[in-house]
């Protein structure tokens, strides 16, 4: 395969697998000539064993023995190679389809995951594995064979017609049991596969919890958990192996069946000097060939199935796709504005956030409080393009986060989630996002977020490699890293949720610093916080309750309304309790 990933996608209509498969078209039509060859050449025994025992045996011409032998020979090498060439050709495409995608699918996954809050999962890599793998299995090959049955059938009638019908009622039978086997086990293979998936997703969800589980003695209940969830796909996987085993076992008696009526009826016809030897066995043998891509076909079905499901699950993800602003955009100054943003999560009714308005000048900074569950980090997820908008907008400089593509937007952008996750790799890799960057980039943007020292203090400084799986940093390690990736390459906008969280008092005056540093720097500054101290470094602030603004206005002023706020509940409360 020459076609590259960005030729196949370049006039596709956002991802989809049309391009794919258009692109393995050329490679499918040879393989489709290679089995043509294959199945001719598969003639060749029989006509070998024919002529053996009508020609050499009765003349014993031993020359024509080694003729035939040599011709014979050659032939059988050949189908071999073309065997070979076959097979690897669908698995180079399947692994070549896989490696095309996995990328595209990644990219999907996580857009599902942003945009309709799908349950993190790989799900879509592991259709990725078992498309690939169908593809390089004998059982796609039976597909390609299947088509040449009708020949089989149609050189046993050429030899005697009795033996022709023999061979087209086995196979018509063997059709029927196909048949059968699809209205027994689809149902049952489908949804065993979209249970297993699910329960996959439960518990990769559950493994990346796992200090919770072990620490709140969850094990036992989770276990309880699984075994339900497992019990329910592996019945129905039995009940679809049970319908395929005994189909296939009749499919397998009635060629057998079937074998034995070809020589017995060519034994029969040769008693009548209506066939000779040689020819009973060859069409014994050239029968015996028509049916096995229908045997084939039964015994793999599963794993076709299996395939069809993948492929639509993957069909279904990446034809799934945003509508983004293609063009590379200007670099922004730093203006955000919000305009009457409405979010109301997928599969509910009620918004988690209503009507927010509010405008940023570049360079300015403002701080969200509130109290739990009042919206504050799914507003800064929008702010960051993570969320799209049921309803309104939010914007930088003008363009729409929510549509603005990522990888153009993510220069522009800095952000620091309330629960940092940090990728396998080095502390270098991390602060410049995995990407190619320059030492005093990734310094710069270390020393921006007070975190040069810190990352110094490591066993290997900057090389330090982190784990995050085994978890080989601290918490206030990982957030200082994420805050040094988040204003890694100066951006215009740089969104914290809570990035103090994990921090001591050092931590906090090094956060404290970054905040100065980006004023200076002409950065717009949102940062979720609740301490009054971090509050004191933003020009604005805003309350949300309820999924709205509940106020909005000058730091001093919305502070000081709140302080008053809080000494009048405070002495409600003593009032409350001296009257108890």
């Amino acid at each position: 395969m020459k076609t590259s990933s960005s030729a196949v996608f370049d006039n596709a209509p956002g991802n989809s697998l049309g391009p794919v498969l258009a692109a393995c078209r050329t490679t499918f039509l040879m393989v489709g000539i290679f089995s043509l060859a294959v199945n001719l050449l598969m003639l060749v025994v029989p006509i070998y064993m024919m002529q053996i025992f009508d020609r050499v045996l009765a003349t014993r011409n031993t020359d024509t023995l080694m003729a035939l032998t040599l011709i014979a020979v050659v032939a059988i090498v050949v189908l071999g190679l073309l065997e070979a060439v076959r097979s690897m050709m669908m698995t180079r495409s399947g692994a070549w389809i896989e490696r095309l995608l996995s990328a595209e699918t990644l990219e999907s996954s996580a857009r599902r995951i942003r945009s309709d809050g799908a349950v993190p999962s790989a799900q879509g890599q592991r259709d990725l594995a078992s498309i690939r793998s169908f593809l390089g299995s004998p059982a796609v090959l039976a597909i390609f064979d299947a088509p040449f049955v009708p020949m089989f059938i149609g050189l046993v009638f050429l030899i005697h017609p009795t033996l022709g019908w023999i061979a087209l009622g086995g196979a018509l039978l063997l059709f029927a049991l196909a048949l059968a086997n699809e209205f027994a086990t689809r149902s049952p293979i489908t949804e065993a596969n979209t249970q297993s998936a699910l329960a996959m997703n439960e518990v990769d969800a559950a493994l990346r919890n796992a200090d919770v589980i072990e620490a709140l003695g969850m094990m036992d209940a989770l276990k309880a958990r699984w075994r339900t969830s497992s019990d329910s796909f592996l019945n129905l996987y039995q009940l679809a192996s049970d319908r395929g085993d005994a189909i296939s076992a009749i499919a397998r008696v009635l060629r057998l069946g079937m074998q034995i009526a070809m020589l017995g009826g060519g034994a029969w016809l040769v008693t009548q000097d209506a066939l000779t030897g040689g020819a009973m066995i060859a069409a014994s043998i050239i029968a015996a060939r028509a049916l096995a891509p229908v045997e084939q076909s039964i015994n793999g079905w599963k794993a076709l199935v299996g395939a069809q499901g993948a492929y639509r699950r993957v069909r279904t993800l990446l034809e799934t796709k945003d509508a983004v602003v293609s063009m590379s955009l200007p670099e922004p100054k730093g203006k955000l504005t919000v305009e009457s943003l409405i979010y109301v999560p997928p599969g509910t009714e009620d918004p988690v956030l209503s009507n927010i308005s509010f405008e940023l000048t570049p360079g300015s900074s403002i701080g969200l409080i509130g109290p739990s569950a009042s919206g504050k980090t799914t507003l800064v997820r929008h702010l960051v393009g993570s969320l799209v908008p049921t309803r309104g907008h939010a914007r930088l400089d003008g363009a729409d986060l929510a549509t603005w593509n990522s990888a153009d937007r993510g220069r522009w952008i800095g952000y620091l989630p309330q629960s940092v996750e940090l990728f396998a790799g080095t502390v270098r890799e991390n602060i410049a996002r995995l990407a190619d960057a320059t030492d005093e980039e990734v310094t710069e943007a270390a020393r921006i977020a007070g975190a040069h020292e810190a990352i110094l203090a490591m066993p290997r400084g900057y090389e330090t490699v982190i784990d995050p799986v085994r978890g080989s940093i601290s918490g206030g390690q990982r957030q200082r890293i994420g805050l040094a990736r988040a204003v890694f390459g100066r951006p215009k906008l740089v969104v914290l949720d809570e990035p103090n969280a994990n921090l001591d008092n050092d931590g906090e005056q090094a956060l404290v610093a970054s905040l100065k540093a980006l004023s200076r720097l002409g950065t717009t500054v949102v940062m979720v916080a609740h301490k009054p101290s971090l509050m004191g470094a933003m020009d604005k602030v805003i309350m949300l309750r309820g999924g709205t603004v509940a106020a909005f206005g000058d730091r001093e002023e919305i502070l000081s309304k709140l302080a008053v706020t809080s000494v009048k509940q405070t002495q409600l409360r003593a009032v409350s309790e001296a009257n108890g």
